[in-house]
């Protein structure tokens, strides 16, 4: 098994979180400097046989598996820096050990799934999977229904054509959309390329998961019945 796999196996992040450890030199491989071809020896009992350690602390794989949901308030930042009194991780429980499932800007709010299952998040996160989250939002001033015609039929911004998607009218000043793309900013610089500023943004749902009654900056688990319907999802 490869090294960062293996690493997000264990509950330390995604995969791309661990790729970016191994490439920080944070971790070690049986007392050396670990590299991303590094293979991981596993026993029959699928126990791993190397001596793996993050900046000195051994990591062993992670023995349950846990699926939490939090309805993040604006201000709220998801990178998790420890320094950074507004970072998310200082919202988190100490256990089970959680990390966010992609990212919110810290401006915008909503749903934010947290886990430890690194192969979920993998499939989540990866654009080949196309997997979709919907957002509300509130623009500056009254748009035109030519807006949402060019919002859903994709904007070019910069080096960028966003994918076509679903986009419904709620209202003179807001409107739903549902990506598949997970663009840096995709919907604040969609908005900004066709003249208009979003001044609220809320992530409602991610797949099958929905906020539903969870007040803004609480957090839940999953239920049993919710994990196995955003699994059988992300399997289709």
């Amino acid at each position: 098994m490869r090294l960062a796999k293996y690493l997000a196996q264990c509950g330390i992040g995604s995969r791309r979180e661990a790729c970016r450890l191994i490439e920080a030199g944070r971790i070690t491989l049986n007392g050396h400097i670990a590299r991303h071809t590094d293979p991981i020896r596993l026993g029959e009992s699928l126990n791993c046989l190397d001596n793996i350690e993050l900046d000195g602390s051994p990591i062993t794989k992670t023995e349950t598996l846990a699926y939490w949901i939090l309805n993040k308030a604006v201000g709220t930042d998801c990178r998790l820096l420890e320094q950074d009194e507004t970072s998310l991780i200082h919202l988190l429980p100490k256990a089970p050990r959680l990390y966010p499932v992609g990212r919110l800007d810290k401006d915008s709010r909503g749903l934010l799934l947290l886990t430890n299952d690194g192969e979920l998040t993998h499939k989540l996160m990866h654009p080949s999977f196309a997997h979709s989250k919907t957002y509300h939002v509130r623009l500056d001033r009254p748009f035109t229904d030519e807006f949402v015609e060019q919002m859903a039929s994709g904007v070019q911004y910069k080096e960028v054509r966003t994918l076509p998607c679903q986009v419904t009218r709620l209202s003179a000043m807001s409107f739903e959309i549902a990506l598949t793309q997970g663009l840096n900013r995709q919907i604040r610089r969609m908005s900004s390329a066709l003249g208009y500023k979003v001044i609220d943004l809320q992530r409602v749902s991610l797949m099958t998961l929905t906020l539903e009654s969870l007040a803004e900056g609480a957090m839940r688990p999953l239920t049993q019945q919710e994990v196995a319907v955003l699994k059988a999802a992300v399997t289709i």
